[in-house]
């Protein structure tokens, strides 16, 4: 018997083509015309209370997002409450962490027809946590140590920002599905935004808000003081502490599709060989909130200690310092040097010191490493008790006083994400020597190259230029008092010489 014939390549191929078209079709576009939204729908790791996420284009970056719808039934309710979920997404929009998926624009939208708030996330392509741990299982692999101390410090970074913010930010959804993975091995934490939100609302608009909590298979995240008046951020290390778990076993067996058994969870806890990753977890899994240690003594626990402080400390240095230098500053430094001459040496009683030389380091490596900081995969762990944030009220209660007038507002300027690698400055005079001709170039994170001319005036001042180019979206925050720095080391060169 003659097997079926199949059907043409031809005719498989337009059929794949034509989908994609689909997919890629534009639905709707934002107010501004910076953001597209597309057919295609993403499940970006099953986010709390969102009705619907799409894949959008961020047309002037070049780059897929995430378009996240959240509804509302009671349009009436919602137009009332209106100003305070504008003023939540705002203060939302200012949480900026490299381990935190980031809020790039929101808009309302209160159409005669719908009620809801659009808002524009990061895409994390390589899925969450949840999903990496199960193909890792499924290939018959063990979780690789390195590997899980890097991401519990990363997600340790995020909630000891989150925690050190006045007043602090309680995720309150932390689960493996609420974490991400890039394609590079950095962590992501989204949901941030969730516990603020549904908290803050009102009961009549509380109905799309949905928590993970709800869901059999990750009540074992949630501790039992969980949803008390008074809970506060241990509730975030208990989860930590579960998912910490998690990622070192690959998978806690649930009974069938439901919940995690008690049972469960301690004979994932006797797995553990290493004993000081199973005191790690045992501390942040305490019944008793008040003895669970913060994400800030945590970070410095023994089991993470992975890169010694001093080297962690030169790399940041490096970084945060690398817009005085030239682009190829590594290789050219390493080509400079003899590979014979000796780097380190350690006397001993008997014989001849012990001694490393250049030619036994790896610049590869060091190259890695550096653009591995770069990316916040090793994130600086504090050397003070107390350090400032750039987030000092974030999602405070806004005083009844400052009441926001009810008439249109310009579209904001986007604020930009990149941080500066590098920096170039010249000044010309003029040909009537009545002014200075600045010229700035700034290379981003991303190689992007932004050159930018401006006429200095009397008055204007290193520090006000530096504010202005952040207003205007060409300046990440961070690199503002860098820039005014170095624009006033400048201004005194030129101008002192030519006086």
């Amino acid at each position: 018997m003659a097997a079926p014939e199949p059907a043409p390549r031809r005719g498989r191929e337009r059929e794949r083509e034509d989908e994609s078209e689909d997919e890629s079709d534009i639905l709707e576009e934002s107010p501004c015309g910076r953001w597209q939204k597309r057919r295609e729908q993403v499940n970006q790791g099953n986010m709390p209370g969102i009705q619907s996420t799409f894949l959008a284009m961020d047309t002037e970056e070049g780059v897929e997002v995430v378009w996240n719808e959240l509804h509302f039934g009671d349009r009436k309710a919602f137009s009332a409450h209106e100003e305070k979920i504008q003023t939540m997404f705002e203060q939302l929009a200012l949480v900026d962490h490299p381990n935190i998926v980031k809020l790039h624009k929101y808009w309302l939208d209160a159409s005669e027809a719908r009620a809801r708030v659009i808002f524009i996330t990061e895409y994390v392509s390589s899925g969450s946590l949840k999903q990496f741990l199960k193909k890792t299982k499924k290939n018959h692999k063990a979780m690789n140590a390195r590997a899980w101390k890097r991401w519990c410090t990363q997600i340790l970074s995020a909630l000891s920002f989150l925690h050190a913010c006045s007043p602090p930010i309680i995720h309150g959804n932390l689960t493996s599905d609420t974490i991400f993975i890039q394609h590079n091995g950095l962590i992501k934490i989204g949901s941030v935004w969730y516990r603020i939100f549904s908290n803050a609302l009102p009961d009549d608009l509380r109905s799309p808000i949905r928590a993970e909590r709800e869901e059999l298979r990750n009540l074992h995240f949630f501790p039992p003081e969980y949803g008390e008046v008074n809970d506060g951020t241990a509730v975030d290390i208990f989860s930590f502490g579960m998912c910490a778990l998690e990622m070192a076993v690959l998978e806690i067996q649930a009974n069938g599709d439901t919940r995690v058994t008690e049972e469960a969870i301690a004979r994932a806890r006797h797995s553990l060989s290493d004993p000081n990753m199973r005191e790690f977890i045992l501390s942040c899994l305490a019944r008793d909130p008040a003895r669970r240690p913060s994400a800030h003594n945590l970070l410095f626990h023994r089991v993470l200690l992975e890169v010694h402080s001093l080297k962690l400390l030169a790399a940041h240095c490096f970084i945060q310092h690398q817009y005085l230098m030239p682009e190829n500053v590594v290789e050219e430094k390493t080509k400079a040097m003899d590979l014979h001459a000796v780097l380190a040496e350690m006397p001993q009683l008997q014989g001849p010191p012990m001694q490393w030389r250049y030619s036994e380091v790896s610049f590869l490596e060091l190259d890695k490493f550096l653009e591995d900081v770069r990316n916040g995969i090793y994130p600086l762990m504090n050397f003070a008790a107390a350090r400032p944030l750039g987030l000092p009220r974030v999602l405070a209660p806004p005083p009844e006083e400052a009441q926001k007038a009810k008439t249109p507002t310009p579209e904001p300027f986007d604020s930009e994400t990149r941080k500066v690698v590098q920096m170039q400055c010249n000044l010309e005079r003029s040909e009537d020597k009545a002014r200075w001709h600045l010229t700035l170039l700034l290379v981003l994170e991303d190689r992007l190259h932004r050159q930018l001319t401006y006429d200095l005036l009397p008055t204007d001042s290193a520090q006000d230029l530096a504010a202005e180019l952040v207003h205007y979206g060409f300046l990440h925050e961070d690199d503002r008092t860098k820039l005014a720095a170095f624009l006033e080391t400048t201004f005194l060169k030129y101008r002192g010489t030519q006086a």
